[in-house]
This record gives structure tokens, C-alpha cells and sequence, in this order.
């Protein structure tokens, strides 16, 4: 019988992925029925140093490294544990193993991270360790994937069961975006210093279009921001801000590279900006190609050609605006809310035999 549930994410819930994929739901458990514990590897601290572009010191990352292995000695205290990515970054999979032996898991990706080891920059791991996620996919009881790319993989890898879990938001943050007609449009983009990169390989494409019409550039990011010459209003990220930034905005954009770290993103940018009713131009890379409707809720760009074409229909048309994001939006709410997947989550669970649900689970 499932009560107690052990969450062993990457990051506290500064870490945009932990924050969405372990931290928004544990209200949900609890509201459940069922008693959560959850143990971060990464400490804020660490993110702190990070987000600051710093390299955090050894010493502490030692201290990460210590205080998960002595965690897993509790693990005999709960019924169901979940883990994020991998248990050591950079280590063997003794620990999955050990795992998968004594207690079993369910393990959660929301990334390629399976390319930090078969194509990552340590040619020592490359070496030793490239399918360390692969034998981590197949040890477990069940793994959960945020797109179809990280599915494909987790299939390859001989994973016994694999459910779909799209990154998704809570539609009791989000507002909608009142559309008008105006002399000035704001492109935006939201994203961590990390990705910041994908933003500037769009600045011709921006540049250009500052030329031709009206335009603000609004970026929600850390300290960093792309050196664009024309107008441009930074807003820094917080997690109670972040709705009230993108409203700001009139077009969403989520530029990518098509390689194939990116090809494992799950296109949450994407789904903010329809959750606010915006319109949206994409790289179909991807998941974004299974989240833009081309035509209906956004567009598909990949040359600068299409990026600029794509930008200016949307900046000469308010009214257009306004349908694209209302598509958008439609879908959101069918397609990519926080109760949708908590129901897959119960569901998951169910054969468990878990305690009694309270109102929730019992939709």
C-alpha cells in the first residue's frame, strides 16, 4: 500500500525543471492523501553560483554528492520513490541499481540528459559511461518522459513502461493577454541564463525587423541579456513574476538550434505563452512542432526568411494576434495542465493500491 513517497529531484525549486516536474505537483499528493518527503541533490546555494556564472566550489559539491548517498540508507521508510534524471551526476549507476534491487523507482526526464554522457564535452565519460542513462531507464519500475524524442529513447533502452508526462502549467497562475491594436509590439522571450544563446541566434532577424516597424524586445532572464540595438525592456525572472512578464509581451518566440540536446526540450516557453493567450513563433524542432499549430496558433520558422515573414504577419495584425492566441490557449487548457497529468500521475499509482484520495482523486 502506497502513503509514504520519497521526490529525489536534481535542484531545489529554483531549478525551472524540478520546480515543474516534482515541486508543482507535491500539493497535489498531499491533497491525495498520500505523506511526501522530497531530498534535492543541488542545493540554492549551488544555484546561486550557477545563475551568477560562477563555478560552484568543490568542496560543496562534495557536500551534494555525501548528503545523497547518506539519503539512500532511508529509503526503506517509504513505500514509492521517485527520482529525477539520475541519482550522481557523473557516476555509475551503482546507486540505480542498488535501487532497482532493494526498493525500485520511477525515474522522470524532461531533458535530454542521456547526452551529457554518449555526447558530452568529458571524453573520460564519453568513454565509460555513455548508456549510464540507458541502464538507469531500464532499471526502472516505470519512466516518465516529457516528449516523444526522450520516449523513443527510453523504448531503445529497454524500458519495460513509459508514460507520457508533458511539462505543463497551472492554469490557476495564468492570465490572459488582452489583445489590441497599437503602435508599438513587443516581442518576447522568456528563459534561464543557460539558454540565453538561443535568443541571440535570432538578433539578425530582430534587428531587421526593428528596422521596418515598431517593435519592443522584452527578455525575461537572469542578469544577461542579448545585445540588441533596439528597443528593449529586461525584466529579471522570479517565479511570481513570470505571468505578469509574459503579459507584457504581444508574440512569443522559442528559438532553437535543431541538434540534439534540443531536440529533448519540451517546449514549456511555448505553452506559458498560449497559457497567456499569446502568439507564438517556433523552430520546429522537436516538441515544439507537435505544440505550434502552424497557422492556427502560431508559426513554424526556420530560416531567418520564415522567421521574418512569420514576425511581420503577426506585428501588422492585431486581430490575428488575438485568434492565434486564443487557439492556443484552447489547447493549453485540453492539452497541457497540471490536473491532466496529476490524473496520469494517480492513475500510475493506482495498481499500488493507494490510501484514499480525498476530493481530488476521486474525479
Amino acid at each position: 500500500k502506497v502513503n509514504k513517497i520519497l521526490f529525489l529531484p536534481k535542484y531545489t525549486r529554483m531549478g525551472a525543471s524540478s520546480r515543474l516536474r516534482t515541486y508543482q505537483y507535491l500539493p497535489l499528493w498531499e491533497k491525495a492523501g498520500y505523506n511526501v518527503v522530497v531530498r534535492p541533490f543541488f542545493t540554492d546555494k549551488y544555484l546561486n553560483e550557477i545563475y551568477a556564472g560562477r563555478r560552484p566550489g568543490i568542496l560543496h559539491i562534495l557536500q551534494c554528492y555525501w548528503r545523497r548517498a547518506w539519503q539512500l540508507f532511508t529509503v526503506g521508510k517509504y513505500d514509492l520513490i521517485f527520482v529525477e534524471k539520475e541519482l550522481f551526476p557523473y557516476l555509475p549507476a551503482f546507486a540505480e541499481w542498488f535501487l532497482a534491487k532493494t526498493k525500485g523507482f520511477i525515474v522522470d526526464y524532461d531533458d535530454a540528459v542521456f547526452h551529457n554522457y554518449d555526447l558530452g564535452k568529458y571524453p573520460g565519460v564519453k568513454r565509460f559511461l555513455p548508456d549510464k542513462i540507458d541502464r538507469t531507464m531500464k532499471m526502472a519500475e516505470l519512466v516518465t518522459v516529457g516528449n516523444s524524442y526522450l520516449k523513443d529513447r527510453a523504448w531503445a533502452a529497454g524500458s519495460s513502461r513509459i508514460v507520457m508526462m508533458p511539462t505543463v502549467i497551472d492554469p490557476n497562475r495564468y492570465l490572459m493577454k488582452i489583445h489590441q491594436d497599437k503602435p508599438i509590439v513587443s516581442i518576447g522571450w522568456i528563459g534561464s541564463p543557460s539558454t540565453l544563446r538561443y535568443l541571440e541566434g535570432i538578433l539578425p532577424v530582430l534587428e531587421q525587423l526593428k528596422r521596418k516597424f515598431k517593435i519592443i524586445l522584452v527578455q525575461v532572464n537572469g542578469k544577461n541579456q542579448v545585445k540588441f540595438s533596439g528597443s528593449t525592456e529586461k525584466i529579471p525572472w522570479t517565479e511570481a513574476g513570470e505571468v505578469d512578464a509574459i503579459l507584457k509581451m504581444d508574440i512569443g518566440i522559442m528559438p532553437l538550434p535543431d541538434n540534439p540536446w534540443e531536440r529533448g526540450k519540451c517546449a514549456y516557453k511555448l505553452i506559458q505563452y498560449m497559457a497567456c493567450g499569446l502568439p507564438v513563433v517556433a523552430s520546429p524542432v522537436g516538441m515544439n512542432k507537435e505544440v505550434v499549430q502552424h497557422g492556427i496558433n502560431g508559426y513554424l520558422a526556420k530560416s531567418e526568411e520564415e522567421w521574418i515573414a512569420a514576425l511581420s504577419k503577426l506585428i501588422q495584425d492585431w486581430q490575428l494576434r488575438k485568434s492565434f492566441g486564443e487557439n492556443g490557449h484552447q489547447l493549453v487548457m485540453e492539452k497541457y495542465t497540471l490536473e491532466r497529468n496529476f490524473e496520469k500521475m494517480l492513475e500510475m499509482v493506482a495498481p499500488l493500491n493507494p490510501p484514499s484520495r480525498g476530493d481530488f482523486g476521486a474525479r
